[in-house]
C-alpha cells in the first residue's frame, strides 16, 4: 500500500489535492486510448473489495499530520490509475475521508453510474467529475474501448439519474481526440445531453501525454475553440483542460503572464486580449512576440478571432 496516498498536488480544478488511490495499477472498466497511464492491466465491470478503508484512512490521516499549515490541501481526492468506482467499498472510504473536516472528491469515468449502489456510494463526496467524451456509440467503443458487458445508453441513463440526486458539485469532462468525437455534430449532440445534466462546469480537455495507443492526436485549437463556443450556447458553464496548472486567473500584471493563464482555460476574443493589453500596458509587439513564438494561436470562428494558448508539439499563428 506504499503507493496509496500521493501529494498535495497542484489541480487547477481542485486546488491543492491529496490523491488516493484505492484501486491497483490500471484495474479499469476501460481501456481509454488516450489514457497518459497505459492500457489497462485487467478490465472488469463487476466491483471487487482492494484495500481496506480504515488502513487507507490512516495513511491519509498520516500524510495531514505532517504537511505545514501552507500545505493543507483543499481537497482529498479519489483518483487512482483504474476506476475508482470498482472499489466495493467506495462508500465508507468517502465517509472515512470526510472524517478529516476535508471536501472528498471523486474523479470517475461513469462507467458504473447505471447501477444504484455506485450511485449512493457517490452521493457522500463533495465533489465528483463524471467523463463524458461523446454520446455515439462507434465513437465512444473507439475512445473509450469499454469492458465488453457495458452498455453506453445505461451509463448515459445512470448519469442523468446521479445528476438529478447529488447535492454536491458536478463537473464533466470531455476528452477531445481528432477526427474522432471532434466534430461539430458530435459535439452539438454532446452539449445537448450535458445541457440536460447542468453540471456546474463542463470541461474540455485534450490528451496532454503519449496516449496509451499509437495514432491518437489530440484535437486541435481551432476544435477546442469551437467545442468551447458549441458548449456555450448550450449555456454550459465551459472551461478547457489543456495540462497548464498555474495560477490562470491570478492577476500579474504581466501581458504575457496573464494572457498564457487566461487562455489556458478560456480562449479569448481579440477584444477582450486588447483590453488586456491595455491594462498591462503592452503592445501589439507584444502580442506577435508570443504568436510567432508558438506560445499561443490564433484561430478564426464564426466572424471572430480568439487566443488560445498553444499546448501542441508544433504550432503557427
Amino acid at each position: 500500500m506504499e503507493h496509496i496516498v500521493y501529494g498535495p498536488v497542484p489541480s487547477r480544478r481542485l486546488g491543492k489535492s491529496l490523491g488516493v488511490n484505492n484501486i491497483p495499477h490500471k484495474v479499469c472498466s476501460y481501456s481509454c486510448a488516450y489514457c497518459q497511464v497505459g492500457k489497462a492491466v485487467s478490465m472488469q465491470a463487476g466491483r471487487s473489495v482492494f484495500y481496506n478503508p480504515s488502513e487507507i484512512e490512516i495513511k491519509v490521516k498520516e500524510r495531514l499530520a505532517v504537511l505545514k499549515l501552507s500545505e493543507k490541501p483543499d481537497y482529498i481526492a479519489i483518483v487512482p490509475d483504474g476506476e475508482p468506482t470498482l472499489d466495493l467499498n467506495l462508500g465508507i472510504l468517502v465517509k472515512k475521508l470526510k472524517s478529516t473536516g476535508i471536501p472528498v472528491a471523486v474523479i470517475t469515468n461513469s462507467s458504473l453510474l447505471d447501477r444504484e449502489d455506485v450511485r449512493m456510494d457517490l452521493m457522500s463526496a463533495d465533489y465528483v467529475s463524471v467523463k463524458a467524451d461523446t454520446i455515439d456509440y462507434d465513437q465512444w467503443r473507439s475512445i473509450n474501448r469499454p469492458y465488453k458487458t457495458l452498455e453506453l445508453e445505461d451509463i448515459l441513463t445512470g448519469i442523468r439519474i446521479f445528476s438529478d440526486s447529488f447535492k454536491g458539485k458536478l463537473v464533466t469532462e470531455t476528452m477531445l481526440v481528432k477526427h474522432i468525437n471532434d466534430q461539430e455534430n458530435s459535439l452539438n449532440s454532446l452539449a445537448d445531453f450535458l445541457g440536460q445534466i447542468g453540471p456546474d462546469i463542463a470541461y474540455i480537455a485534450t490528451p496532454t501525454r503519449p496516449p496509451a495507443f499509437e495514432n491518437i492526436i489530440p484535437a486541435d485549437e481551432r476544435a477546442l475553440t469551437i467545442a468551447f463556443e458549441i458548449f456555450k450556447r448550450h449555456h454550459l458553464n465551459t472551461e478547457l483542460l489543456t495540462g497548464y496548472e498555474g495560477n490562470q486567473f491570478s492577476s500579474t500584471g504581466n501581458f504575457s503572464t496573464d494572457l498564457l493563464s487566461i487562455t489556458a482555460v478560456h480562449p479569448m476574443r481579440e477584444e477582450a486580449v486588447f483590453g488586456l493589453m491595455r491594462k498591462t500596458g503592452a503592445s501589439q509587439d507584444d502580442l506577435i512576440q508570443m504568436l510567432y513564438s508558438g506560445s499561443i494561436r490564433r484561430v478564426d470562428f464564426d466572424d471572430h478571432r480568439y487566443y488560445l494558448r498553444s499546448f501542441s508539439k508544433k504550432s503557427n499563428p
